[in-house]
Formats: structure tokens, C-alpha cells, sequence
């Protein structure tokens, strides 16, 4: 330094706001279409590569999507442009199978019946090009395998194919058939072909034995395992360990450890139900597994708070080593604080190091080394509070939002009414707060950014607040919500920024 003077470091820039554009859409509606209620999508997620997505849906179907710009050439696409090879302008899927996961059961004991709606998703470790997955209804967890198999075909016989129309192909067949069709001592069953059908003249000059070809693939969905009988509440989460060889599962009341390879029985790790339900106050929400510690998990309640718990500590975890919750202004108490307080869902940050949650009125980001108040509060239905009663009258306040952050932690993102979802960056000189459309065109209802958030400095923590510049009751362009058209599920890509994202029984990909 020249004559001992000092150059601070100038601050860090935030990221630009990220410019959305429309990549993909499936199952599309087209004007007027009626949608029917087992085709809307209850559950999305993406596996740790990013090359497949699965959504599961009310009807209890399981749809795989594949990644198709980078299949190609194999390896993931910043590889590839460093290698130089030529990158679609963005990421592209496309429909890879399904397959029917749960069927609707009727429990005779309680008399209830529990619906095949998919709950939650979650992808397993690949093994062998195989591809595994559990996915959960209200009281049922599978396990799944979903792999290529080759399809056997008979060829080579005596008999013409396009004579062979009689009860079963002698052409073809599939494995379950090829046994049926023998010939044995006392006359066995054969599906013979039609009746007009008779041997040459001179009969047949060689005798050709059928050969079993296998050209074709087909993908194939196994259920391995069937985890049932464990839940006396309907599940509400299913989170994998980085050990990948456990997993949780929690309802309301309890949260269950299991053994991927072991589904005859599982330990319960918390139980908050009280001896009697009259004390009951609060119920367990959502719960997942820490990114990289095994012995680490959080949950969330209906009472607005999150727990870590460490395994290690005992084996029934009801004491929490953390404890992460926001004071509750004075004087700011009404009938609706606690269905408002009540997170829907929470996620960690890939790093491990923040939890994001959703509530009905905001997304919060918790540092899990720091337990006195979220360290930035994004007001998401601010503009929805006068409207309260009337949401609590049509059950919308109970709606449940699912929340995602990106693979680098830099923005989070949940949806709301009329199929909008907002986007917004977590730096703390960042003001980026977009709202978006599930439409074939995202920014239609984009508006100003508002110029600077509002933040308070307390002792321990900053907070940031930003809302979305939004008047009460209407959305950005001054219409009114439409509260039946909700976007609850979406998903971020776990390096990229692309976002998939249900309406209905639509799924809408973008990307910046």
C-alpha cells in the first residue's frame, strides 16, 4: 500500500434479477376443457442429477420425464459447454412412462377410505441404470424400481404370421404367454390359429423350432417394497437420508424411521401425541432430512415453529437440540394467528446450512446456527390479510404451499392464487421479487420491482422483508385472485435455474 492507506473491499454485487422465459408444457388444457379431478398433479420433484423429473397425481399415477438436451452426449450440460459441445437454449424434457402407484383401499376397521392421491415423491440412489423412487399416498409408502428390460419376441415358425389370428399370435409373445403355448402328452392346450388354417401340400419341408429374439426395450415399473400398517395419521412427508439406506416418514403426530430394505417394520423416532387428545395444541406439518448430516432432521408444526433433532441423542427424539420460532408482536393477535403461523412446508438448502419454510402469508429463511429469528421473511399474501374471513369461509386459508430453493441458495421460490408463483433472491442487498404465471407467457402479469426492501436491524440478526407490491385482494394488474386456480407444487432444478411448476393437471417448465 502506497503511504500505509487501506482500500476497503468494495461490497458484493447482488445477482441480477433472473429474466424468466417459457421452456415446456405438458398435458396443456385447451380452452373450456374440464378438468378431471384424478388428473391434477399432487406431487413433483426432481432427483439429484436434474435428469429426471416425476409428478404423481390425484388419481394415484406416477409420470416419469427424462432431460433430453444433454442425453446425447452424456455428462451435465456445464461440462458439455466447456468441452464446447452446442447447448439448447434450455433444458428440455420429455415423457419417459408411468405407472399406476396406489389404488384406492377402503379401511375396515375406521371405516375410512383412503384415496390413491400421490402425497410426496422423493427419488432414491440409482443402481445399475435403474432408476428407484418411494412415493406415498395417506397411508402407504413403495418403493420402486424403473428400469429397461428387453421385450422376447417368438420368431422363425413353421406357420405364417398373418395367418395366426386365432385366439393367441403364435408370432409373438410375451413372457407370461410363451409358457402357455406347449403341446403336451394327452392333448394340452394350444391356441391353434384359425380354422380355415391347413398344412401344405407335401406338408412342411423342415421343421423350424421357434427362436426367443429380444430387439425391443420396454421400461418396466417394479414395486420392490410395500411400507403399510405404520401410520395412524395420513402421511404428510417422506424425507431420504444421505445414507441412502433410511428414510422418514411422518404423519401429524409421529415421525417413523425405516430401512429401505426392511418394510415389515419401522421405529418411531417422535410421537407428540399426549396421553390425552383434549391437550392436544399442535401437529407435526412437514419434516425432511438433513443434505448431508444422517443423524440430523428437522420438522415443522402447525404452530409455526421448527425442530432439529439429533439422532444420536436418545431414540425417541421428543427433546429437539433446536428450537427455531418467531416472537409473535404484541398485540398483533387474532382468531386467525395460529392458522396463519402454520407452516405448510420446509426444505434445506442444499448446503445444509438454511431451512426455507412456507406459511400462508410468508416464506422465511432459517440459519440453523442461529435460532432466535429467521434471518429473511418475504412476504408473499400480505396483501391477502383483509381477506381473511372470507378465505377461512371457503377453506382457502388451509390451502398448503410448497416452497424450493435453488442449487445455489441465491433465490427461493412458492406459488399462490390465480397459478402465480413469485420468485425471490435471498442476498441481502438483493430487492429481486418477481412474480410469475403458469402460462405459456410468465411475465404477463410482471410488474415493477419494488426499489428497495424494508429491513430492520436488530442486535443479533438482520431481517429482510419484501413483499410483492401487490394491493389488497387483487394481483399485480389490479384483477382479482381467483381462488380456485392455485399453484401448490413446484420444483427447482438442483443446479440450474429452471423451475417446474403444476397447474392443475398441467405442467409448466421455465428457465432464466
Amino acid at each position: 500500500m502506497n503511504g500505509g492507506d487501506e482500500v476497503g473491499e468494495a461490497p458484493p454485487v447482488p445477482p441480477q434479477p433472473l429474466e424468466w422465459k417459457f421452456s415446456q408444457v405438458f398435458g396443456e388444457r385447451t380452452a373450456g376443457e374440464e378438468v378431471q379431478e384424478v388428473d391434477i398433479i399432487s406431487a413433483i420433484e426432481f432427483d439429484r442429477s436434474g435428469d429426471h423429473l416425476a409428478t404423481g397425481d390425484r388419481g394415484g399415477r406416477v409420470v416419469l420425464f427424462e432431460r433430453t438436451d444433454t442425453k446425447d452426449h452424456g455428462g451435465s450440460r456445464r461440462d458439455l459447454e466447456r468441452m464446447g459441445y452446442p447447448i439448447s437454449r434450455h433444458p428440455e424434457f420429455r415423457y419417459k412412462t408411468e405407472f399406476q402407484s396406489h389404488e384406492p383401499e377402503f379401511d375396515y376397521l375406521k371405516s375410512l377410505e383412503i384415496e390413491e392421491k400421490i402425497n410426496k415423491i422423493r427419488w432414491c440412489q440409482t443402481t445399475n441404470g435403474a432408476l428407484f423412487l418411494l412415493s406415498t399416498n395417506d397411508k402407504t409408502i413403495k418403493y420402486w424400481k424403473v428400469q429397461e428390460k428387453k421385450v422376447k419376441k417368438i420368431s422363425e415358425m413353421n406357420v405364417d404370421p398373418s395367418k395366426a389370428i386365432g385366439n393367441g399370435s403364435i408370432a409373438s409373445s410375451s413372457n407370461s404367454s410363451i409358457g402357455k403355448q406347449y403341446l403336451a402328452n394327452g392333448g394340452g392346450k394350444y391356441d391353434l390359429p384359425s380354422n380355415d388354417f391347413s398344412i401344405p401340400p407335401g406338408g412342411f419341408p423342415s421343421l423350424r423350432l421357434p427362436v426367443v429374439t429380444s430387439d425391443e426395450t420396454s421400461l418396466m415399473a417394479s414395486c420392490r417394497r410395500v411400507y403399510a400398517h405404520a401410520h395412524d395419521y395420513h402421511i404428510n412427508s417422506i424425507s431420504n437420508n444421505s445414507d441412502g439406506e433410511t428414510f422418514i416418514s411422518a404423519d401429524d403426530l409421529r415421525i417413523n424411521l425405516w430401512n429401505l430394505e426392511i418394510s415389515n417394520q419401522s421405529f418411531n423416532i417422535v410421537d407428540v401425541k399426549p396421553a390425552n387428545m383434549e391437550d392436544l395444541t399442535e401437529v407435526i406439518t412437514s419434516a425432511e432430512f438433513h443434505p448431508g448430516h444422517c443423524n440430523t432432521l428437522a420438522y415443522s408444526s402447525s404452530k409455526g415453529s421448527i425442530r432439529l433433532i439429533d439422532l444420536r441423542q436418545s431414540a425417541l427424539c421428543d427433546s429437539h437440540a433446536k428450537l427455531f420460532e418467531e416472537t409473535e408482536a404484541p398485540g398483533s393477535r387474532s382468531f386467525f394467528t395460529e392458522i396463519i403461523a402454520s407452516i405448510s412446508d420446509i426444505k434445506f438448502a442444499r448446503d445444509g446450512r438454511h431451512i426455507l419454510s412456507r406459511d400462508y402469508m410468508t416464506l422465511k429463511l432459517w440459519d440453523i446456527n442461529m435460532d432466535s429469528g429467521p434471518v429473511a421473511t418475504f412476504q408473499v399474501h400480505e396483501h391477502l390479510r383483509p381477506k381473511l374471513c372470507d378465505l377461512y369461509e371457503n377453506d382457502s386459508i388451509f390451502d398448503k404451499f410448497e416452497c424450493c430453493l435453488s442449487g445455489d441458495g441465491l433465490r427461493v421460490a412458492t406459488g399462490s392464487y390465480s397459478n402465480l408463483f413469485r420468485v425471490f433472491g435471498c442476498n441481502l442487498e438483493s430487492t429481486e421479487a418477481t412474480t410469475l404465471e403458469a402460462s405459456k407467457n410468465p411475465m404477463r402479469r410482471q410488474v415493477q420491482t419494488p426499489s428497495r426492501p424494508s429491513r430492520s436491524l436488530s442486535s443479533i440478526t438482520r431481517v429482510v422483508r419484501r413483499a410483492g407490491a401487490e394491493g389488497p385482494g387483487v394481483d399485480p394488474n389490479g384483477n382479482s385472485f381467483d381462488f380456485s386456480t392455485k399453484l401448490l407444487h413446484l420444483a427447482w432444478h438442483p443446479t440450474e435455474n429452471s423451475i417446474a411448476c403444476a397447474a392443475a393437471n398441467s405442467l409448466y417448465m421455465y428457465y432464466a
